[in-house]
């Protein structure tokens, strides 16, 4: 089995019926293990088995519903071709590549053109594979807007709408003039002639109108129904009845003031209307990812065989060596091999003050070199990069559905059939009991049933909120992985905290050297930073860099083992060496009761004090210290205000833990706790009813971070913390825990907003229009607005403010 993940931009799709409609539909296709389409997006991500099915069929199955698949299309010049042999090798590469729908190569023209899905595949790596063939492709310029869907639909739709608004203008003029209180208007008498409303509103209905058509008649064909159904059906009704009554009533001399081609043109337009504001608000809630992506340098300086050339950064390769000016752009992450600077990463950490960086040290693409010249080797490019993959993240989390999502969904999927039940239900109501014979009467209270009743603003209320919420929270570096951990993480109550690297800076420094009378202190600390030498844990780090900064000359083992949540073991000069707990010590029955009084004098301090033994006897104690961070006082402070009961997990004996915790101002401790027993305090804590938030840096949180309610890793921390978790904090400041827990509070009251406001405006607008309260026109107004302000109401999550 080969799992494979496709996403993709729809097209056609008109409110939450049609992404349920989707989803349906392509679970349908063998293969097929999960489906989520976001309506608000209008994007899908469908996860299959490549061994079952492949993407072709997903995308003609999306085609047979009714919808379409953007595809971008780009333009290669080919060189190198010699025959049509060269031709059709080309062309069968690239349409084996994953990601490409339809590649077509001339050979007379020397071109190829190519329909691919971007989220998988990119030129430059279109160009990589065709190299490999013995050929190049060169990607001929096009212009940026046109690749553009969501700016395209807006031209679109404002087209649309202005030719509407023209033709239906008149037909406005009209109507309103025969208000009691507008009867002041002049009317020009043109504006009352039957065929000249037919001849303006016909083009309105058939052609203006015509996708309304096109997708009510795919939603029925595949037994479903949508926004199209309700709009065909309610301004066909009013076109075809003025219609009828217009050839009714030839030859008559007086002008018909009944007619209701205004209703249907009108309509049309104002819809139009609001799906051009919704599409413009659609576009602002999703411009986080834009932000993101517009951080990314445009060119490199590659230095190669000497020579330094500017080449867009796609071309980039790993290994490339890279120069970057002052006040340029990292193009892509790596580490510096000559030169040192201060790199500002405020764009992707949040962190305003310039990092000092020098040969070693890492740094990533899109960051701001502020001074100084640095040569930088490529490790990460395209899609490797920390900017990509935090892209990707947000991507994941505008696409993913959250839980209160499906009930929405699930509304919406029967909303139409009854509204539509309703309105036939209304209208015979109208026509036999209370308007006997009235015709026209029933006709407008049956369209204003069905117009005001759409589905839309259901469908938008819960993405919208997600695409803003999560949006905003990833410019200031919270990256959640999903729509339902963005709702989840508000129903938190209890956060776990790991000590070192989360509530501390995670790097401590040797502060104290204890020994017993007969060892000398040098010899002491040249055997306890070698033994540790080969260890990567914080601390034996910090003992390390404190012995060579005393000038001690560190040895090679013989022999080295690491004792998780102990200690290690090693053998040099023929000596067994232990550094580590009591508890390593007790296993290995050394006697350290001469020690306990400096070890309870460091611990009380809140230093971590570790025992060193050779060849089994005591011989003395290294003390090493790790630094609160700045804000972690502050921002622990800050979740007790809000609620949250706030626990600090450490391996470190309970003295060093509980002068910890008392210097950050937290209460309560789990101390003495070994990497594979944090899960099972997260597990205990969950027992007493609580919901657990896991925060940590390390691999050996990573348990910790699964079993958790929300798992949040801290982004200077491992790559494997950071996959097992709901949340990554790009920025170390635990700051970022409060705002992650506000935002998540904050998205969820706006969504619960939007649900009450999308269900009130149905439960009161079809009595309402039912009643006769209601003209279709205003009816269609409404609507247009209902969905606006759902929209314009989760963008309000854009303005949140976050701590500095």
């Amino acid at each position: 089995m080969s799992k494979k993940e496709l996403s993709m931009q729809i097209s056609g799709m008109t409110c939450a019926a049609c992404a349920t409609r989707i989803e349906k539909g392509v679970k349908r296709i063998d293969g097929v293990q999960g489906v989520q389409v976001n309506s608000a997006l209008e994007r899908a991500t469908v996860s299959y088995d490549d061994t079952q099915t492949q993407a072709d069929e997903i995308y003609a199955k999306i085609d047979s519903l009714g919808y379409g698949v953007v595809k971008d299309t780009t333009e290669f010049d080919v060189l190198g071709m010699t025959c049509a042999a060269c031709s059709s090798r080309i062309e069968k590469k690239l349409n084996r590549l994953d990601g490409i729908t339809n590649a077509t190569v001339n050979l007379a023209l020397e071109t190829a053109t190519v329909e691919y899905q971007s989220e998988q595949i990119t030129p430059h790596e279109m160009e990589e594979a065709v190299q490999k063939l013995g050929y190049t492709l060169k990607q001929k310029s096009e212009n940026e807007e046109s690749q553009d869907y969501r700016k395209q639909e807006i031209k679109k739709q404002t087209y649309r709408f202005w030719i509407s608004a023209i033709l239906s203008f008149p037909l406005l003029w009209a109507m309103v003039s025969h208000f009691e209180f507008t009867s002041f208007i002049w009317l020009p008498d043109l504006f009352m002639n039957p065929w000249f409303q037919m001849a303006l509103a016909t083009p309105v209905q058939f052609i203006i109108g015509f996708p309304f058509y096109v997708g009510a008649y795919k939603a029925l064909r595949n037994r479903g129904a949508n926004m199209d159904v309700l709009v065909a059906m309610g301004t066909s009704a009013a076109y075809f009845y003025s219609v009828y009554l217009s050839f009714a009533q030839v030859g008559a001399h007086s002008h018909m003031v009944e007619l209701y081609f205004e209703t249907s043109a009108v309509l049309i337009t104002l819809i139009i209307l609001g799906k051009l504001f919704e599409a413009k608000a659609k576009g602002r809630s999703s411009d986080a990812i834009k932000k993101l992506m517009g951080l990314q340098a445009k060119t490199a300086r590659v230095i190669r065989d000497g020579i330094e050339t500017e080449i867009p950064t796609e071309e980039v390769k790993v290994g490339d060596l890279l120069k970057i000016r002052p006040g340029e752009k990292i193009p892509v992450d790596g580490s510096i091999v000559q030169g040192q600077g201060a790199v500002d990463e405020s764009m992707l950490t949040g962190e305003s003050v310039p990092v000092d960086k020098g040969v070693g040290d890492t740094v990533l693409g899109s960051t701001l070199n502020q001074n100084g010249s640095l040569q930088v080797r490529a490790e990460q490019v395209g899609k490797g990069t920390v900017l990509s993959q935090i892209v990707h993240i947000v991507e994941q989390a505008q696409t993913s559905k959250a839980p209160i999502q499906r009930m929405a969904d699930r509304i919406s999927g029967v909303f139409v059939p009854i509204v539509v039940g309703i309105a036939v239900v209304t209208f015979l109501i109208w026509y036999f009991a209370y308007m006997p014979g009235e015709l026209g009467a029933a006709l407008e209270v049956f369209i204003s049933v069905l117009v005001i009743a759409c589905p839309c603003a259901l469908g938008l209320a819960t993405p919208t909120s997600i695409m803003a919420g999560s949006g905003r929270a990833a410019e200031h570096g919270i990256l959640f992985r999903g729509g339902e951990h963005l709702e989840a993480t508000y129903l938190v109550d209890a956060i776990m905290l790991d000590k070192t690297g989360t509530i501390t800076n995670g790097e401590p420094v040797l502060t104290d050297v204890w020994t017993m009378d007969h060892v000398h202190e040098e010899d002491f600390l040249k055997l306890a930073g070698s033994a540790e030498k080969n260890s990567e844990h914080p601390l034996a780090r910090a003992i390390v860099r404190g012995v060579e900064d005393r000038e001690i000359e560190l040895i090679e083992t013989q022999d080295f083992k690491a004792v998780t949540g102990f200690g290690i073991e090693a053998e040099l000069l023929g000596q067994r060496i232990l550094v580590g707990t009591r508890r390593l010590m007790e296993k290995h029955k050394v006697n350290t009761s001469v020690a306990s009084e400096s070890m309870y004098t460091f611990e009380s301090e809140g230093k971590t004090a570790m025992l060193v033994a050779i060849d089994g006897v005591l011989a003395g104690i290294i003390a090493v210290a790790d630094t609160i961070k700045a804000t972690s006082t502050e921002a622990i402070n800050r979740l007790e205000q809000m609620g949250l009961d706030v626990y600090m997990v450490t391996g470190d004996n309970k003295q060093t833990a509980n002068a910890i915790a008392k210097e950050a101002g937290i209460k309560q401790t789990i101390a003495e706790v070994l990497p594979e027993e944090k899960a099972e305090e997260v597990k205990k804590l969950q027992q007493q009813g609580k919901r657990v938030a896991m925060v940590g840096d390390g691999i050996n949180d990573a348990p910790a971070l699964v079993t958790a309610d929300i798992g949040m890793a801290v982004g200077t921390g491992t790559d494997i913390a950071i996959e097992a978790a709901d949340v990554t904090l790009v920025r170390g400041d635990l700051n970022r825990i409060a705002d992650t827990i506000r935002i998540s509070r904050l998205t969820m009251r706006n969504i619960k907003q939007n649900l009450f406001w999308a269900l009130a405006y149905n439960c009161i607008g079809i009595p309402i229009a039912a009643a006769g309260f209601l003209a279709p026109w205003v009816a269609g107004a409404a609507m247009a607005f209902s969905s606006v302000s759902v929209v314009l109401n989760a963008l309000r999550l854009q303005r949140i403010q976050f701590k500095n």
